[in-house]
C-alpha cells in the first residue's frame, strides 16, 4: 500500500476517535489499527513512522506508535 493511502486511512481514523468522549483516544486509534489493520499494513506503518511519519496528524501518529511497538 502506498504510504499516501495509510496516511489517509490512518488520519481518518484518528478523526474518527477525535470525536469521541474517550480520554484515550490514542489508545483508541491503536485498538483499533491491532484489530483491523493486517500484520502486513502493520509492518508499513511503522517503516513509515521509522522514515518521520510525514503526513500523519498527531493523534494518528500516537496511535500509530502504540499499535507498533
Amino acid at each position: 500500500m502506498s504510504p499516501e493511502k495509510m496516511t489517509r486511512m490512518a488520519n481518518q481514523i484518528a478523526t474518527f476517535f477525535e470525536t469521541q468522549p474517550d480520554d484515550d483516544k490514542a489508545g483508541r486509534v491503536a485498538a483499533h489499527l491491532t484489530e483491523f489493520w493486517e500484520p502486513r499494513m502493520l509492518s508499513q506503518l511503522a517503516e513509515h513512522l521509522n522514515a518521520g511519519g510525514d503526513g500523519l496528524s498527531p493523534l494518528a501518529k500516537d496511535g500509530a506508535i502504540r499499535a507498533t511497538a
